[in-house]
């Protein structure tokens, strides 16, 4: 209860507010969408990126990200096999259970159970799945529709990849960002976070529930809230990660699914009211894993 109250309660009240805006004003929500992605969130990666001591610690997320995709699309993959599932249903499965919301729902439970350092990792993990959705994502959202230009167009047209390469030149190089332009874009990034958790709150405000199908909606939450930790856990243990990282991987793992994956699936129109009612439901849901996780992890 103590960690619930501590770290999980004020993240949910964050979302809440979103949630009520939303149903109370019906405010749309790409406008505010716009200011976090092209404003917000490039700064908070570029304050990250810029101050963090990039070590051996970041090269192991990378390997960490990469092999967890790979574990959950091979998972979704030998089941929709061993049952006879179509390709249209096994792509729904690894959109639904392999992206996960590090970003809007992951970073600022992280700052609230690991602190600065922790909410540090989390900022580095929640780049990596942005890039990971824009490649993996698109494919699978778009099988048979769109091809690698369309990826590849996507991760180039993302502000964070800019503002996490401006970020590297600084870090690999003898030249500093002004502190008067370092200040200004450190009061944009200290908006990113709250900005992202109304907006999930306004996009859960959105979804509707009804007719679930329910044997596969089940698999899926339980691939994502508790298989996908599962592999983070035993992943951590195959590399001489700091115990912190290995910890907010971990969580980060547990996440529910990415609402940036919904708005692929309604682009794409592969399943989205599907896709959409696991997010829904493992977002709930995830209110209790995620807190008896901490409590395990601490």
């Amino acid at each position: 209860m103590y960690i619930f109250i501590q770290v999980v309660l004020p993240v949910l009240l964050i979302f809440a507010a979103g949630y009520a805006i939303q149903k109370w004003k019906k405010v749309d929500i790409k406008p505010v969408s716009v200011v976090a992605l092209y404003v917000a969130t490039p700064a908070l990666v570029f304050q990250t990126f810029h101050n963090a001591e990039l070590d051996r610690q970041y090269f192991y997320m990378v390997i960490f990200s990469f092999a967890l995709l790979a574990a959950l699309i091979i998972i979704n993959k030998i089941t929709a096999k061993a049952l006879h599932k179509s390709e249209k249903t096994e792509s729904g499965w690894i959109l639904s259970t392999a992206f996960m919301n590090a970003g809007n729902y992951g970073a600022p439970i992280i700052l609230f159970a690991y602190g600065q350092e922790g909410f540090a990792y989390a900022v580095s993990f929640m780049v990596m799945q942005s890039i990971i959705m824009n490649i993996f994502g698109v494919y699978y959202s778009a099988k048979g529709y769109a091809g690698p230009r369309y990826a590849l167009k996507s991760i180039v047209s993302m502000p964070v990849t800019y503002a996490l390469l401006l970020a590297v030149f600084f870090q690999m190089t003898p030249y500093s960002m002004p502190p008067n332009l370092m200040g200004s874009i450190d009061i944009v990034a200290a908006a990113a976070i709250p900005i992202v958790m109304i907006i999930l709150g306004m996009q859960l405000a959105n979804m509707k529930l009804g007719q679930f199908d329910w044997p596969s909606v089940s698999y899926s939450v339980v691939v994502r809230l508790f298989i996908s930790p599962l592999i983070a856990y035993g992943l951590t243990l195959l590399m001489p990660m700091d115990p912190l990282l290995a910890k907010v991987l971990i969580v980060s793992a547990a996440m529910p699914s990415a609402a940036t994956i919904v708005m692929m699936a309604v682009q794409f129109d592969n399943q989205p009211r599907y896709v959409s009612s696991v997010t829904l439901i493992t977002t709930l849901l995830s209110i209790v894993t995620i807190t008896v996780l901490l409590a395990i992890l601490n």
